[in-house]
């Protein structure tokens, strides 16, 4: 039964570790069947419905009136050398039109300093200054954990959105991500996202299709494999005649991009950066042209021996 709420609103406050929400949002771009990145603006018509439901207050009293996302950033002409610039850019306008506030620290080579400590700060004070209802936090990092405490002490209730997943990367390495067990038993409402994302119950259901950023989905098709005695799983290492395609896009982080096959626009074929022939993933950009050839990964075809024509 809803509460009464004498008009009063249930104020939410939403604060986002940028490098895990980019891991969750990679996981399901890259990994997950869905191939699709995790929506902001879908994400919080959930959080609105979701906390009216934990809450049991009408979904019209509950507002999210605050939205921080903190991240540690490499500078401009680093950006732009690792051809990431265009994508940062994209995403801020996503997060600005989402009423995100950024917060960025530089990146130190040796990965993200300081950050955690902004966070847990930033939170605290406006958990004081504009009394949250709930507060929900996008992290799963047991650091987190002594601001939660002080959360609690302030009677602002805690909304923790977890993802637990396991990815290979290119290389054939298995990892892991696991939100601590600490913060889970602390906050006062734990949502494990990838439960209800992959509970087959939720298939139609419209919030959670919305978690998710639509687009096309392209099918590559893998070329013709000859006649082979060792039955239909056998298949050669790489076509015998090279390829002609354009950079789509690359992840430098996680050490791998995709390349638009010229020969049939409408086929992107993954590559690592193992597969990089006379050069590293830091000399190319989006829009290089390059030869390749295809191979067979884990996951299906791929392009190989990938080189400047």
């Amino acid at each position: 039964m809803l509460e009464h709420t004498d008009g009063k609103l249930t104020r939410i406050g939403v604060f986002y570790d940028g490098g895990y929400f980019a891991a969750v949002s990679d996981y399901y771009r890259y990994c997950h069947q869905r191939k699709a990145r995790v929506s902001i603006s879908g994400l919080h018509e959930f959080l609105k419905h979701k906390v009216a439901e934990v809450e049991s207050v009408e979904e019209r009293y509950c507002q999210i009136v605050d939205a921080h996302y903190f991240r540690g950033r490499f500078s401009a002409d680093e950006s732009n050398q690792k051809g990431k610039l265009l994508d940062e850019r994209k995403f801020d306008d996503i997060l600005m039109k989402a009423g995100v506030i950024t917060h960025y620290l530089p990146r130190a080579p040796q990965g993200e300093k300081g950050i955690d400590v902004w966070f847990a700060l930033e939170a605290f004070e406006l958990a004081i200054y504009k009394r949250f209802t709930v507060l929900v936090l996008v992290a799963c990092d047991g650091d987190y954990l002594p601001l939660i405490r002080k959360l609690n002490t302030l009677g602002t209730r805690v909304m923790l959105l977890s993802w637990d997943f396991d990815e290979t990367d290119p290389s054939g390495r298995r990892h892991s991500t696991r939100t601590s067990q600490l913060l889970l038993d602390e906050v006062t409402y734990p949502v494990p996202m990838h439960t209800l994302i992959d509970d087959r119950a939720h298939r139609n259901d419209t919030l959670i299709e919305n978690l998710f950023i639509s687009v096309p989905q392209r099918t590559p098709t893998p070329p013709p494999l000859p006649p082979s005695d060792h039955g239909p799983a056998a298949v050669e290492s790489a076509d015998a005649e090279p390829r002609r395609g354009t950079i789509h896009n690359l992840v430098p982080d996680r050490g791998f991009g995709f390349i638009t096959d010229d020969s049939a626009p409408g086929n992107q074929w993954f590559f690592h950066r193992s597969d990089l022939v006379g050069m590293e993933l830091s000399d190319l950009r989006p829009g290089d042209p390059v030869e390749f050839r295809l191979g067979e990964g884990e996951k299906g075809p791929k392009a190989v021996d990938v080189r400047r024509p």
